[in-house]
């Protein structure tokens, strides 16, 4: 492909600048040399970023489908799209070529058009990590029907709120899913999360797991039956650019969660160029991301950004500890994959096993491994570093968003030099600026400030679905003209970004601005920690003081409180200062954390705080038990 790809150093300030003195001038030739097209645009782009409207590649016409499918077939037909790795590595992986690739959407198309879904209709899909999953979503895209894919491990309650904010019509769904050594009764959850979804006209299931389900006469079908019935062709709708493509939630810090809208070219444009650079793709390259398509590293880098470059990418149903630690390794063993792209929760919860896990496995087709999720503290860093990329594949540690469709800040992998817990410098295309508490940009390097973004990108939402006014409230608001991320970050003395957590996470003690990431990094090299969470809570002195939320390593488990205490404030004031340490310390058996694996410090910060009266949204928790249990054990 004749992108702008990114080769070295030189080049990418060349293509940066270019970006910035003329971003119309280098979208348009990114998305006119890359990309087929019904219809070439009338504008680039326009925008009132006061009012939070933007539209790109105006009035064009393409479909993204016919982009990460159709215009492969003639050159890679044959070619592996997909590898389907089960969750149990006794049953054999599947190899999905872009011909079969093809064969299959076209075929659940014609099953969503058959069952009465047209374009503009929301379809709400509770998969596991497997085939059908990419197909579904496919197929949506193909037909102009919206996909709201929900994780498939949320509960009833949270599916029942996703599908009633979008009125989708149809759920489809699997009978159950397997997760390590536990299977997921999907269909029951979706039984009794449709008991309050007037909208729900039908349900499809697939079958996965052979559990015993109760299908409703009338409304549940089995797929595959219907899949069978299906031509294995199918004509793909001609999508106006921005028409939407899917919603995506996430959670709220206040009230339901948003439903997130992207629509079709820009997020076409921006996830396949972001995979392109981020991941120094190349032809025959296999790449693999941990995600679960239910979550936005899923939608870009698992399926939309890698199947418009024409790349090989691998969907994972299992977990990385079972049957054993050494899964991830022994897949990428297996599959010779060249582009590794995981949670920094996932790193350290490997880091904590015997390194013979990863060792004993063959890591050298690795050329690039990411971090996605949060920002990867340095002890993580370094284990990933040394262990998984031999010192020899670069690390990309990427920032982005639910809300901006694709990866913002990263290092490019043999062009940008990186640095431990920075996410080093913007894309192309990317305008980040610091700005301080009074709404100015605070210009300059060696400063910190609130992280926005100051000319639009395509790959960005365009709404909260049903409520454009929050939308601009929650991002436009607190810096007009500006989209506003919510997070802090460092710049550097040579220009590199630090996100230092969310702005909130950014707390006052004695006039001092303490971003908690760094102190949680320093907790984080004690030898007996495992991991910690800090928030600040009222103090009658300080104005704020800092609370630190820590779980132990086996080996720290059975030590004095006291002792420990004391250790892990002086490592803080022996890494960041006296200013830094801790005046209370809650020792904890885990954190709450989202099913991305990003920690809610402001269910943390309520419990700090004293204050249990309303956590918010809870519904993306992995484990809402943990809350209750640091509630009791509060300080």
């Amino acid at each position: 492909m004749s992108y702008y790809q990114v080769k070295n150093l030189e080049q990418y300030f060349k293509h940066y600048n270019k970006s910035i003195r003329e971003p119309r001038k280098f979208w348009d030739k990114i998305a006119d040399e890359n990309f087929t097209w019904y219809q070439k645009w009338d504008k680039v782009v326009e925008f009132d970023m006061q009012e939070a409207e933007v539209k790109w590649f105006v009035n064009a016409k393409v479909n993204i489908t016919k982009n990460c499918i159709d215009r492969h077939l003639a050159k890679r037909g044959e070619k592996t799209a997909i590898i389907f790795e089960p969750n149990d590595p006794k049953e054999e992986a599947k190899h999905i070529t872009y011909n079969q690739l093809y064969d299959e959407v076209a075929k659940m198309a014609n099953v969503l058009r058959e069952q009465g879904i047209k374009k503009g209709d929301r379809v709400c899909i509770y998969l596991p990590m497997i085939p059908e999953l990419a197909y579904t979503v496919l197929a949506c895209a193909r037909i102009g029907a919206v996909h709201s894919v929900v994780f498939a491990g949320f509960s009833a309650s949270a599916v029942a709120a996703r599908i009633t904010d979008s009125g989708c019509k149809m759920v489809i769904t699997s009978d159950g899913g397997f997760r390590g050594n536990k299977t997921i009764e999907l269909k029951s959850i979706v039984d009794e999360a449709i008991k309050t979804c007037p909208t729900i006209e039908t349900v499809l299931v697939v079958k996965r797991t052979n559990a015993e389900i109760t299908m409703k006469e009338g409304r549940d079908q089995w797929l595959q039956p219907l899949v069978d019935a299906a031509l294995p062709n199918n004509v793909a709708e001609i999508m106006d650019a921005e028409d939407p493509l899917f919603i995506l939630y996430t959670s709220g810090s206040t009230g339901k969660p948003k439903g997130m809208l992207h629509t079709t070219a820009g997020y076409m444009v921006y996830s396949a160029y972001t995979f392109k650079n981020i991941f120094a793709y190349e032809e025959n390259d296999v790449y693999w991301c941990t995600a679960d398509i239910g979550w936005i590293t899923g939608h870009s880098y698992i399926l939309y950004g890698p199947l418009l470059n024409g790349a090989t990418t691998v969907i994972f149903e299992g977990v990385p500890s079972y049957p054993d630690f050494g899964r991830f390794w022994e897949v990428i063993d297996k599959h010779k994959v060249n582009q590794f792209y995981t949670a920094p929760t996932a790193i350290r919860s490997l880091a904590k096993e015997n390194w013979s896990w990863v060792d004993k496995h063959d890591l050298s087709s690795l050329k690039v491994i990411g971090s996605v999720g949060e920002p990867i503290n340095e002890e993580a860093w370094h284990w990933y570093n040394d262990h998984v990329g031999k010192k020899k594949s670069p690390i990309v540690d990427t920032w982005w968003q639910t809300e901006t469709g694709g990866i913002m800040i990263s290092p490019l992998p043999f062009v940008t030099p990186t640095k431990p817990t920075y996410a080093t410098l913007p894309l192309p295309g990317v305008q980040p600026v610091l700005m301080d508490e009074k709404r100015n940009e605070i210009e300059g390097n060696q400063v910190v400030g609130s992280l926005c973004i100051k000319f639009p990108w395509p790959g960005m939402a365009r709404t909260i679905w049903g409520d454009h006014q929050r939308f601009k409230d929650t991002y436009f608001s607190t810096f007009p003209g500006k989209y506003f991320t919510g997070d802090g970050a460092l710049r550097d003395e040579v220009g590199y970004y630090r996100i230092t957590g969310r702005v909130d996470d950014v707390v006052i003690v004695s006039g001092h601005n303490l971003g908690t990431a760094p102190i949680e990094d320093a907790i984080n090299e004690h030898p007996a920690v495992a991991e910690s969470a800090i928030v600040g809570f009222p103090h009658d002195v300080k104005g704020n003081a800092l609370y630190g939320f820590i779980i132990l390593k086996e080996s720290g488990a059975g030590r004095m409180k006291e002792n420990l205490e004391k250790e892990i404030n002086e490592h803080i004031s022996s890494h960041i200062g006296p200013i830094a340490k801790l005046d209370k310390i809650q020792f904890v058996s885990g954190l709450p954390k989202t099913r991305s694996g990003k920690i809610m410090r402001r269910i943390l910060r309520k419990i700090a705080e004293g204050d249990f009266s309303n956590f918010g949204d809870t519904s993306t928790l992995l484990n809402p038990e943990i809350v209750e249990e640091i509630k009791q054990g509060k300080l």
